[in-house]
């Protein structure tokens, strides 16, 4: 009687001391997600302003940089007289107020101008990465789990090419086959031409005509999200498979499997009972990681495709030596790739009971 009622106690004492560590990890990792912050726009400011070429004739044309009026106006506008200590400490100031600063390309904040492009390529890479999971994850097993034999090459052999095959080329072949040779693709572009835009909720073209009800709308947006999500499927699931095939081989050749084959449990019970949990902290790296490479842009499909997504505006303002739309997009790109971390730590500890958040 009295272990019983004692019980609940002991449970609730363990319970405390977990969510107090994970507590503390987060506080752990909230401050060095600070300080990485402040180092990410350190190295973005610092090789920004140290690409070669002038970005005042970038921004206003071999003509306009020639007249020293034009470009000591835009300079001042710009800041770009102050020494680079005190402009980068005027684009801290700027970022504590969630100021990423004006584009001169667009002639809008840059702010503004992300908040366009991140949706679009949130609508390529989030199918892209399920799709590419699901896909690339179960061929990954097929293929240790048939090691040696005719599937297990085969499968190989399918992501090695997957891999091999440079994104852009691959992305201009399924265009000229499946839009200009059999016409069964729209054409390049997130709408057809002349169909209006759904109205903005998620910036997602897809998700809010489906929200707006405008089915007609939510069809062709589908239509073109087709092709480019196939084109970082495709490369993304031949990445996938050899990682995770390798991953799976190596939790099969660890003493805790090999025990339990020789205790005479069957070959697929060891497999998806023992190896698949095993193998699934390096698995989960390796797909926040591809996630993470998604979400940055895909420059080169998105340009094939006329896709107005994060790859597209960092091009165009790498070409127009737009700083302060570079350094946005590069400070984004590093927040991506730390709360990806972050957000990987934390699932070890709920998939793996061995790692400790505390």
């Amino acid at each position: 009687m009295s272990q019983d009622s004692e019980q609940p106690e002991v449970t609730s004492s363990k319970g405390r001391r977990s969510y107090t560590g994970l507590v503390r990890y987060l506080a752990r990792r909230l401050v060095t997600t600070v300080i990485l912050l402040f180092g990410i726009t350190v190295v973005t400011f610092a090789l920004t302003n140290l690409v070669p070429g002038d970005p005042v004739a970038a921004a206003l044309g071999q003509r306009s940089a020639d007249d020293p009026a034009i470009v000591a106006r835009f300079r001042a506008e710009y800041g770009l007289d102050d020494p680079l200590p005190t402009q980068y400490l005027n684009y801290l100031n700027r970022l504590i107020h969630l100021d990423f600063g004006r584009s001169w390309q667009t002639q809008r904040p840059v702010a503004t101008d992300l908040k366009r492009a991140i949706p679009a390529t949130m609508e390529i890479a989030i199918p892209a990465i399920v799709g590419a999971g699901v896909i690339g994850l179960m061929l990954g097993a097929v293929s240790a789990y048939r090691r040696g034999k005719i599937t297990d090459q085969l499968l190989r052999l399918i992501s090695l090419v997957g891999i091999s095959v440079p994104t852009f080329w691959m992305a201009i072949v399924f265009l000229y086959l499946f839009y200009f040779k059999l016409g069964i693709s729209p054409g390049a572009g997130r709408l057809s031409p002349g169909a209006p835009a759904p109205p903005r909720v998620t910036g997602m073209y897809t998700v809010d005509a489906l929200l707006a009800g405008q089915w007609a709308t939510f069809v062709d947006a589908a239509a073109h999200l087709a092709l480019p999500t196939l084109v970082l499927t495709g490369y993304t699931v031949g990445l996938l498979t050899r990682f995770s095939r390798t991953a799976y081989l190596e939790v099969l050749n660890q003493d805790f499997t090999r025990t339990a084959r020789a205790k005479g449990l069957p070959g697929r019970t060891v497999f998806f009972r023992y190896v698949l949990r095993a193998a699934a902290v390096p698995i989960l790296t390796i797909v926040g990681l591809a996630f993470g490479s998604l979400l940055s842009g895909t420059v080169l499909v998105e340009r094939i495709f006329s896709w107005p997504g994060l790859g597209s505006y960092a091009y165009q303002s790498a070409s127009k030596l737009d700083l302060f739309a570079i350094m946005g997009v590069g400070l984004f790109v590093g927040v991506v790739y730390l709360c990806i971390n972050l957000a990987t730590d934390i699932l070890y500890a709920f998939i793996d009971p061995r790692v400790k958040v505390g």
